[in-house]
This record gives C-alpha cells, structure tokens and sequence, in this order.
C-alpha cells in the first residue's frame, strides 16, 4: 500500500473559536441551522432560532465557555488537535482534523489531505454512538465537500464504535485508574448526550447504542445492577428527549441513601463544555445542594494512549484491503 495515498479525517462537532457572544452567537447558527440537529419545518423554526434563541441564549453560553476556557483556547479543540497527532504519529499516515460547525471545517480536513496526495480516506467521526444528529451530520458535510470537487478520495466512514471491545476497556480503565486515586462513590453514573425521543421512534440508533455501551462498561468492572444506571443529559427545548434526565437523577439520588456518585460520559471522546462545565461544575452543584456529600467527575478519555490505541485499531479494519 503506498501509504501517501491514504489518510484519516477526525472528526468532532466543534466549538467557537472565543468565548464572547458573538462567537457563540456564530457557532449556535451554524449548529441550530442544521436540520439533522432541529428538524422542525424551516417556516417554524427560523422565527424561534433567529428571534429569540440567537439574541438571548449566546451570552449566557458565551459564560459557561468562559468557566472552561483554557490558555491554549476551547478545551475540545485543544484536546482534539492532540489527539490529530498522536493518531498520526501511531499511524504513520496524515490525519486531519475537522469540525462540523466550525473552523477546521470538514472541508478543511479534506483539501488537507488531498494537498498531502491523500487519495483514499477513513473518515472517522469521534461519536462512539451514532446518532443521525451526529455522525449522521458528519456524512452530510463530508457530501457536501466532495460535491464541490471535480474529483474526490475513495471514502470508508466508521459509522459507530459503541461497542467496541478496546473502547469499552479504555473506558474500564479510566474508570479503575480514577478509583484508584480516588474513594469510589455509592454509584456510577453513565451519561450520554441526549436526543428527542421522537428520534428513536423514527429508527434512530442511538438509545441501543447507548444502552449497550453502558451495559458492556459495567460488565468490564463488574458492576452489580444497583451500583450503576444510565441517565441523559443536554436537552433542549419542549419536546420530550430521552430519559431519564442526569439532572433530575441527580436531583433525586441523595433522597434514595446515594450520598457518592461517580459520574462519566461516554458518549464524549472529547471534554467540552458539556462535560466540563454541565457535568463537573453545575452537576456537583445539583447533587450536593439535593443533599449528595461527595461527587467526582471522571474525564472523558481525550488524548490518552489507550484512547488512540483505539482509534489506530478503527482506522487499520476499516483501511483493510487498501
């Protein structure tokens, strides 16, 4: 295989590129725009979105940004570049990076490589679960690029890794490696990224998906039924998303004698300001003012070895044959 003539996209959703509001105010556009995101009729839609989300959500997410904020700028971004290189140098083949919403765009990624005479690509969107709204995203950027061009790569997409056996041991790890420098907590809470039920109803994959990641981790650190539960996190607006909701379980735990929680995402191979801020911050604030004594957040798996490793196994069985 001549390996110039093959490369990998990583994929993530994005974030803005400063944490003021009219960045945020950007990113949310872009994002909420997207009807895989809200796939309500444009004529409804684009009052809600333009008249009153886009002139009073941005400055209060603008703030949360701000409490998460790194030197080096958006913690997804900053870890998703090292994570970019880590891939390349195991590998030994150009990986780019690109983003949904933002800047490297994914037609970035992919001009990158083909500057590099990258002529077949695995596409890998970092969304353990699939989910329409996100690797089901991801293809339809990736469409998009390629019908600009004249000519494109030969394309292999990882649609999901929800169950992989070296995704769920690196979870396991991370989880064990956290308990041993920490007191483990009464519970392990497993909390993935919602989506309106309506999604499921309509052949969505995502709940299965999850349901089996979460099942599988606490089959790898041989949990009991009581000593962990799957809840869901960031939903927006009226309509009913899955449940049940991390903040109302949080809520309610110390109620039921859970005084110690550990709590992890794994529907993130990225920190962000879902797991940074709504997790780490404002969940420990929920559980503790319900009456909770002791709350550790476990980080997502970011750059770490085990977590490229992973990524390096994904990307060689889908390139096999090349």
């Amino acid at each position: 295989m001549d390996q110039s003539q093959y490369g990998v996209l990583l994929v993530n959703l994005g974030t803005p590129c400063n944490p003021t509001p009219h960045c945020v105010r950007c990113f949310l556009k872009q994002f909420l725009s997207d009807q895989r995101v809200v796939d309500l009729p444009r004529w409804q839609w684009w009052p809600i979105l333009n008249g009153i989300i886009l002139n009073t959500r941005p400055k209060r997410v603008a703030k949360a940004y701000q409490s998460i904020w790194s030197e080096g700028g958006s913690p997804l971004k900053v870890i998703s570049e090292a994570q970019r290189e880590a891939l390349e140098a195991q590998l030994g083949v150009p990986v780019a990076l690109g983003m949904t919403y933002c800047r490297p765009s994914i037609r970035d990624g992919l001009d990158a490589l083909e500057a590099k005479g990258v002529e077949k690509v695995v596409v890998l969107p970092l969304f353990p679960q699939y989910s329409c709204s996100t690797t089901g995203a991801v293809v339809d950027a990736v469409g998009a690029a390629v019908k600009q061009k004249r000519t494109m790569p030969e394309l292999r997409i990882v649609r999901d890794y929800h169950d992989h056996p070296s995704y769920i041991q690196a979870l396991a790890d991370s989880v064990k490696a956290h308990w041993a420098e920490h007191p483990r907590g009464d519970k392990l809470l497993m909390s993935f990224h919602g989506v309106p039920e309506r999604f499921i109803t309509e052949g969505d994959l995502y709940r299965a998906h999850c349901e089996r990641t979460a099942a599988a981790l606490a089959d790898a650190l041989g949990l009991s039924e009581s000593e962990w539960q799957l809840c869901f996190q960031s939903r927006f607006g009226k309509e009913p998303w899955l449940q049940p909701y991390t903040d109302e379980t949080l809520e309610a735990l110390p109620e039921q004698g859970v005084k110690a929680v550990d709590i992890i995402s794994p529907a993130f191979s990225v920190d962000c300001l879902e797991t940074l801020e709504e997790l780490a911050i404002e969940g420990k604030k929920e559980f503790l003012e319900a009456g909770g004594e002791r709350y550790e957040f476990i980080p997502c798996l970011n750059a770490q070895d085990n977590h490229i490793e992973m990524m390096a196994t994904l990307v060689k069985q889908h390139s096999q044959g090349w």
